[in-house]
Parts: structure tokens; C-alpha cells; sequence
């Protein structure tokens, strides 16, 4: 017992005294650029103080409503009309049966980092911790901004569909801010050809923003890219993909044709037309974004809106998803490898939500690397069912088997709350106890000065050059 740790002290993760140099030294006071994350941009360009610490650390976080259904906590107390102080006690009873879940770690770590408050939450505690951070969450200094800020967050990278006018992108620019915040190309609605309903009157839109008719396959495509433009012009070098796997079915010019011209009609399409023509339009993304010299990032794997009755109550994002165990390698292989035969592939990312898949996307990512650009083509972090300590460990750990980890481009908070960049300090927590690790068990050398630039070049200075903000 006399060697026992203390909870989340300034050592939390580091088991060792190089561990403890590498991160106290190198990474701790590094700068943040989060290259992808859903934060709402107008809440940044308002600068919007919250009500109270509900406001912004429950509502949208549907990690912690996972956890306080499977919790026995009733919907009313989570997406349901209770008060936020009632919902946040629910929260609060909720986190002692969290533990071993990461939610018990970044709810304390955030805690810690934003607030300042190192007590346990549970019910005992949980109105002291109401009071104190709704109180601070109406000074200029716990503002949006001030979150940010208080964080050394330099670049923000938003996920924004293609119809968007990127007008509080525009404000933030025109403020001339130290701070970046770029919007990203995300457009999975436009290729959404399971539900033609949809994708029509996604159509429709487009047809009012870009003012033009759209009657055929080669229309679309023309205003799309007229968006892809518009964002190109408004600060956007990062485009995005939330798909269950890679599309990459074999078609012709004429096949996608005429399936367009089957969704406009709102004919029923077959499973084959919904592949072919995602699959075209995926590759004609990828074709404009190496265009412009855009990063292109696909996140794989999650099997969406299993609990059909909850999500036709509360929609998409609400905490129904999960792993899916779709098969991969082929069609991954088969993309990326037509892009790169027609010397049109772009910096590449790849997520995987599955940890069975960690090694083959590590090693697939290996194949397209071309010695243009250091790690060109990257296994990226550990993604959300897996941004935890062994998600995040398992994922560096088969990158430093399978590629070159000491060229990843780092961490990202992927989330919804202004208060989740603590997520960066867990992260490189985590590397340099990889690191220190093996340096005290004789499998590194002991060079702190250039580990420690490895470790600072995974935890911000590959970012700085790979993604040129």
C-alpha cells in the first residue's frame, strides 16, 4: 500500500521516471491542432458562455448517455425534458459505476484541467460541482473562446456538409484571430444513395444554393465541385468521410448516369446501383481533393442507428451506434490503388473503428506511401469506441509494427464539447509511457534529446508540416 499512486496526480499514466521526463519536458506544454473535431462554429464565433455545466458537458455527449442508460437512468434525465440540474445529478450518480470506462478518466481529467476541481464526482459531491462550474461558465474566461484558449489550441478543423455558406467560418477569419478555425468537406449526405428520398431533396438543396438546375449526373457533379470550391476558397484544405467501409465497386460513366437519373425519378434503386454509384462519387472526391492538394480523411468501420425504435425517436447521433465488422482490405486496396495508378492520390488518413482491423489498415497504408511526402498515407488515431488507453495503445503499438509511428500526425478530439481537448494530454501520456517503457527495459537507447523530438514531432510538429494550416 505505501507505493500506492494517487488518482490522476501529475504522473497519471507514467510508470516510469523517463516516461515522467519525456512528458513533462517534451510534450505537456506543446500547443493543440485539432484537425478534426465537430464543434459548432457558431458557437465559437458568438463566443457563447452556457447556462451551466449541463449545457456543455452532457447535451450532444452521447458517450455519456450510453453510460447513464446502461446505467438505469431514465431518457427523461438525458435527452428527455428534466432540468439540467437534474440531468447533471444523474450524471453525477452515474460516474462512480463508470469505472475502468474512459469516462471515468476524461471526466475527471477535465474536471481537473478546466475547473480546477480534483474532487471525486458521485452524488455526494455533485451539486458543489454544479455550483462551481456554472458559476465560472459565465465569466469572459470560460466563454467558448476561453475554453479554447485555455487549452493552447492553435488550429480547429469543424466537419461541415458542402452546403454549408461557412459564414461563421468567415466572421472567426475576419477577426483576424491568432486562433484557426477551418471548416472541412464533409459529404456523405451527397452520396447517400440508400435513401433516394433524401438524396433528392439533399439535391434540391444544392439546387438553391448553387442557383442552377440539376438535372443530370454531370450538373451534379459541376455544382458540387462548385462547393468544393467555395470551400477551397473559404480556408478549407481537410475533406472528411464517415463510411462503413471503402466504396469501390467497378462502374461506368454511363451506369452512374443513369442511376442519377433513377434517384431523380425516385425510383427504388438495387443494391448494386446504391454501391456503383457511391463508389463514383467517392473516387470523384478524392480526384478534386488531390487537385487542390487537400488532406483527405476516411473514417471506417461504425455500424450506425442499430436501435431502430430510439433512433426514429431522437435521430442520428444520439448514442445508437456501435463496431461494425465489415470486411475491409479488398475494396480499401482496390481505391486507394486506382487513385494512385492514375498519380492522383492525396495525403491520406485512415480510421478504423474495428480493433481487429488495426494491422490490416496499418499495413495497407504502407503500400501508397511514395516518398513525396513523409507518411503520405497514415493509419490514423485511435477512433472513437477505441480513443481510449487500450484503443489508443493498441493503435500505436500496430503503426510501430506495420509503419513508421514516429511520422503520425497525432491526436484528435473528434467530439462535440468544448471541453474534450484533454484528450491530447491523454494521448501523449500514453506515447511517452510507450516510450519510457522501452527505454528503461533496454529495447530504446537512451537519447532523451532525440526521443523527446520524436515524441514532440508526433504531438504537434507532424501536423504543423503535413497538414500546413
Amino acid at each position: 500500500m505505501k507505493n500506492m499512486k494517487k488518482f490522476l496526480d501529475e504522473h497519471f499514466l507514467l510508470e516510469t521516471d523517463t516516461a515522467k521526463l519525456l512528458y513533462h519536458d517534451y510534450a505537456k506544454h506543446l500547443p493543440i491542432i485539432d484537425y478534426h473535431c465537430h464543434l459548432p462554429p457558431d458557437e465559437i464565433a458568438n463566443n457563447v458562455n452556457y447556462e451551466n455545466i449541463t449545457r456543455v458537458w452532457l447535451n450532444g455527449d452521447h458517450y455519456k448517455w450510453r453510460a447513464m442508460r446502461a446505467n438505469g437512468v431514465n431518457e427523461a434525465y438525458i435527452t428527455g425534458a428534466k432540468t439540467d440540474a437534474e440531468k447533471f445529478t444523474q450524471w453525477a450518480a452515474t460516474v462512480p459505476y463508470t469505472l475502468r470506462n474512459p469516462l471515468y478518466h476524461w471526466t475527471h481529467l477535465e474536471l481537473q484541467r478546466y475547473f480546477n476541481i480534483h474532487d471525486i464526482l458521485s452524488p455526494d459531491t455533485a451539486t458543489q460541482v454544479y455550483n462551481t462550474c456554472t458559476d465560472l461558465l459565465q465569466t469572459q474566461e470560460y466563454s467558448t473562446r476561453g475554453l479554447i484558449s485555455k487549452m493552447n489550441v492553435e488550429v480547429i478543423c469543424t466537419t461541415d456538409d458542402p452546403l454549408d455558406n461557412l459564414a461563421y467560418h468567415q466572421q472567426l477569419k475576419s477577426e483576424g484571430l491568432a486562433l484557426k478555425v477551418l471548416p472541412a468537406f464533409r459529404p456523405d449526405k451527397a452520396m447517400a444513395a440508400e435513401n433516394t428520398e433524401a438524396l433528392n431533396a439533399y439535391i434540391d438543396k444544392l439546387e438553391a444554393v448553387a442557383d442552377a438546375t440539376i438535372g443530370t449526373y454531370n450538373d451534379y457533379l459541376t455544382e458540387l465541385k462548385g462547393r468544393h470550391d467555395y470551400f477551397a476558397a473559404n480556408g478549407c484544405s481537410v475533406s472528411d468521410h464517415g463510411l462503413e467501409q471503402i466504396y469501390a465497386a467497378d462502374y461506368e460513366d454511363s451506369e452512374i448516369s443513369f442511376i442519377f437519373n433513377k434517384i431523380r425519378n425516385k425510383e427504388t434503386l438495387s443494391a448494386t446501383d446504391v454501391l456503383k454509384f457511391k463508389s463514383a462519387m467517392l473516387f470523384e472526391f478524392a480526384l478534386w481533393d488531390h487537385e487542390k492538394g487537400w488532406v483527405q480523411q476516411y473514417h471506417i468501420g461504425a455500424l450506425r442507428n442499430n436501435n431502430t425504435r430510439a433512433f426514429s425517436n431522437l435521430g442520428p447521433d444520439t448514442g445508437w451506434d456501435s463496431i461494425g465488422d465489415f470486411s475491409q482490405a479488398a475494396a480499401l486496396s482496390k481505391f486507394l490503388n486506382r487513385l494512385d495508378t492514375e498519380d492522383r492520390l492525396a495525403k491520406t488518413i485512415i480510421y478504423n473503428l474495428n480493433p481487429a482491423d488495426n494491422e490490416v489498415i496499418a499495413a495497407m497504408t504502407g503500400n501508397f506511401n511514395d516518398g513525396s511526402v513523409a507518411g503520405k498515407v497514415q493509419f490514423g488515431s485511435a477512433w472513437w469506441f477505441l480513443d481510449q488507453k487500450d484503443g489508443m495503445t493498441r493503435q500505436l503499438n500496430a503503426l510501430s509494427n506495420m509503419g513508421l509511428l514516429s511520422r503520425m500526425v497525432g491526436m484528435l478530439t473528434d467530439s462535440r464539447s468544448f471541453l474534450s481537448f484533454p484528450r491530447h494530454e491523454y494521448f501523449r501520456r500514453l506515447l511517452c509511457n510507450l516510450f519510457g517503457n522501452d527505454i528503461e527495459n533496454g529495447e530504446l537507447p537512451n537519447d532523451t534529446p532525440w526521443v523527446g523530438k520524436i515524441i514532440q514531432d508526433i504531438s504537434y510538429n507532424n501536423a504543423v508540416n503535413y497538414f500546413k494550416f
